[in-house]
């Protein structure tokens, strides 16, 4: 049946028909194994989808503009067209790079999750495995072992989760969209240099999708100022050299002001009536106001300098710590108070210390960093003076809650949450 230009519905069937009965043929006469391969075409998933025609051109083109900086900065034509003449536009990557980063996991589940049996269980074994090498360590850089351990197996799992991600691609992509201004390409440009030195080849230089590397997840530029040759082979191996990892570790900490001597805090019963908007002053001073460790020890009364912090991660309903610089020490490797306190509890029950005796409040809201930037930028306009817009809050802002938290007629805790949001805001 011969059908003409303008197709009835009639026609419309036959058609269809006929192209069913084709496509059955096909299907019947194609091996499983094409069959496979078909249906993988046809779900390919977006994640490793090309970039579109027009943006992978800008991206070449963006690529080669970097050249002349490259050149400026010491690296070798070799080492630029050996790194990127290749290099391939990263679709997701840049998803990656536009989600909205949420800090609103409650404390008492990232905690439980971060310090795990398993985990603990590793860090003891390596701990054991390492015996040797940590005590060099130690003796080295004064860092304690069980520290250097925790942020390993934090941060990657004692080297198991690297990311996944070739570093140079992800940052070449994050250049390309000017993530965090210049920063992107600062670091892919450091990247270059390590590349140039030796240390990795681009293949394995493996990390996140923010180019984090390695097993300690140093960013090119930590790795440039602070990562090691421990083991004394010319190279800074942060990928598979595990005494380069833990040095470099160490290194990092020591360089940023770990303290020998300082514990880092402890969790502690707050006494009856106590007013919350105090919130610094000497060991002996919490002493004195009836504050006692929730294990049962005693708290330094003498050779600790500088004091603590009395700081509440879920509020004041939630457990409360008495933190010392060591703690901020951790907080440089990550800027993130439940992270530190993660760190430094996963170290402690690496010593044999127990759980954390306080029970996590139910309920608990941990705000997510957009509205703690609005904080921040509320808080500037009522003419204090944040060290920081993006959602970071330091003990300073903590005690600039805890003004308007009087104000408010709130609990003074320095802890941020909806309602002191909405009451700053005027909602």
């Amino acid at each position: 049946m011969r059908c003409a230009q303008r197709i009835s519905p009639v026609c419309r069937r036959h058609a269809a028909r006929a192209a069913l009965r084709r496509a059955q043929l096909t299907l019947a006469r194609m091996t499983t194994a094409a069959i496979a391969i078909l249906i993988a075409l046809l779900f390919i998933s977006p994640a490793v989808a090309q970039a579109p025609e027009p943006e992978a051109r800008s991206f070449r083109g963006y690529i080669e503009s970097l050249r002349p900086l490259a050149l400026a900065r010491g690296v070798a034509s070799e080492t630029f067209d050996r790194a990127l003449a290749s290099v391939a536009y990263d679709v997701e990557v840049a998803r990656l790079s536009r989600r909205q980063p949420e800090y609103g996991r409650p404390v008492g589940d990232y905690l439980n999750a971060m310090v795990a049996p398993s985990r603990i269980g590793g860090g003891q074994k390596r701990l054991a495995e390492h015996r040797g090498l940590l005590d060099d360590i130690e003796k080295t850089f004064g860092v304690p072992r069980e520290v250097i351990v925790a942020i390993w197996g934090i941060e990657t799992s004692f080297g198991a989760n690297q990311g996944g991600k070739r570093v140079i691609p992800s940052l070449a992509t994050l250049a390309f969209h000017n993530y965090k201004g210049d920063f992107a390409r600062d670091e892919l440009l450091t990247a270059l240099r390590i590349l140039q030195d030796g240390h990795i080849p681009p293949e394995r230089m493996i990390g996140s999708w923010a180019g984090a590397m390695g097993q300690p997840q140093f960013i090119p530029s930590s790795f440039m100022r602070w990562a090691v040759d421990f083991d004394g082979d010319g190279r800074r191996d942060l990928w598979t050299s595990v005494p380069d990892v833990l040095a470099s570790i160490a290194n990092y900490l020591r360089a940023h002001g770990w303290q020998r001597e300082l514990p880092w805090g402890f969790e502690v019963i707050v006494p009856e009536h106590f007013d919350p908007r105090k919130s610094r002053g000497s060991f002996r001073e919490w002493v004195t106001l009836g504050f006692k460790r929730a294990d049962g020890g005693n708290l330094p009364t003498s050779n600790v300098r500088d004091g603590a912090i009395l700081f509440f991660p879920s509020g004041a309903r939630g457990p409360a710590f008495l933190v010392t610089k060591n703690f901020d020490v951790i907080k440089t490797y990550n800027i993130s108070d439940v992270y530190a306190l993660a760190v430094l509890h996963l170290a402690d029950r690496l010593r044999g210390r127990p759980p954390f005796a306080g029970r996590w409040p139910d309920g608990d809201v941990q705000l997510s960093r957009e509205d703690r930037m609005r904080i921040q930028a509320a808080l500037a306009e009522r003419g204090f003076s944040p060290s920081n817009r993006q959602g970071m809050i330091d003990f300073d802002l903590r005690d600039d809650i805890r003004k308007m938290q009087v104000q408010f007629g709130m609990t003074p805790d320095g802890h941020p949450t909806p309602e002191f949001l909405g009451r700053l805001v005027g909602r």
